[in-house]
């Protein structure tokens, strides 16, 4: 079995990065409010009190942790502090319809309100999907204050990641790839323009999910209590060019960063992370090779090891 060794260099920086919150956090339930709006937001601390806590960042946009929190949540709360934060727009989190209340910029000053409201000096970032790029925007905004990334099924560079869709389109149904160019209008490819709604659907769960059951079952998990993505979060941001997002500071992440991806996951792509790891001063990639989307689901336990590995060997596990 394929396992993740830590090099040298990021065990020796994640050492040194690494200093305890001020306090344990109290295990509960809480909610902070931030401008602009000012909009509520929710939040859980849960696990075993451990030096650095874990701020789970969701993607979506607009997903919400339940899944996080129905997964592999349970597995790394028996070694660490997790806390469980829906984004404004998501889960818990108020709703708000006004699409000015939206952006990447709001989103990450929202998670410097959350680590302060927590009383956390410094934090590990685990995001999912679109909540590697915050998890990015975040370190490279503040990198003073993040002891760690950990990114899985991350999209460093939007433009790469569909364009990948759009090969798979041309692969796998010439028809559809040539209404994705026709949609676009200007040569270019809009993979989300190829299906109608229906068939849309199914087209992304079959690049995520290697394992449709496990599609059922995020599905189920994201949609529990009412709670599933109502779409205003990520309609606002898809209409302010997140399609076009790149990251841009490579050289701001002196921290350590571990990306997992899943070696099945069409979704978004490999090579990309890829890149942005072998870029970075403590930079890791592993892939999962029966994974897809969400490694964290199709191998939860391989996942809070990888996790613990993390954290463990750099002193910010277990106090």
């Amino acid at each position: 079995m394929q396992r993740w060794v830590t090099p040298f260099l990021l065990l020796a920086a994640l050492s040194a990065s690494l200093s305890a919150a001020r306090e344990p956090l109290t295990p509960g339930e809480g909610r902070f409010d931030n401008a602009p709006g000012p909009v509520s937001q929710w939040f859980r601390v849960a696990g075993k009190p451990s030096s650095i806590p874990i701020i789970t960042l969701h993607g979506g946009p607009g997903q919400g942790s339940q899944t996080f929190q129905a997964s592999v949540g349970p597995l790394i709360e028996q070694f660490a502090t997790v806390v469980y934060y829906d984004q404004r727009g998501s889960g818990h989190s108020q709703r708000p319809s006004d699409p000015d209340l939206y952006s990447i910029p709001i989103l990450v000053s929202d998670i410097d309100v959350l680590r302060d409201h927590l009383g956390a000096d410094r934090v590990i970032l685990l995001g999912h999907s679109f909540g590697s790029i915050l998890a990015l925007e975040y370190a490279a905004k503040h990198p003073d204050r993040v002891a760690g990334l950990i990114l899985t099924g991350a999209v460093p560079d939007m433009p790469a990641a569909m364009k990948a869709l759009c090969d798979r389109l041309l692969r796998e149904d010439p028809p559809a790839y040539a209404r994705a160019i026709a949609a676009a209008g200007d040569g270019e490819c809009q993979p989300f323009a190829a299906y109608d709604d229906a068939r849309r659907k199914q087209w992304i769960e079959e690049a995520m999910f290697p394992n449709p059951a496990t599609a059922r079952q995020v599905e189920q998990w994201d949609n529990a209590e009412g709670l599933g993505n109502s779409g205003e979060m990520g309609n606002a941001l898809w209409s302010k060019g997140l399609l076009q997002y790149h990251f841009e500071q490579p050289d701001r992440l002196t921290m350590p960063v571990l990306f997992i991806d899943g070696a099945l996951d069409q979704q978004t792509a490999e090579e990309p992370q890829q890149r942005l790891a072998a870029k970075l001063a403590n930079g890791a990639f592993v892939s999962y090779p029966r994974a897809g989307h969400f490694p964290f689901v199709d191998e939860p336990a391989r996942f809070a090891r990888d996790v613990r590995s993390f954290m463990e060997q750099s002193g910010g596990g277990d106090r």
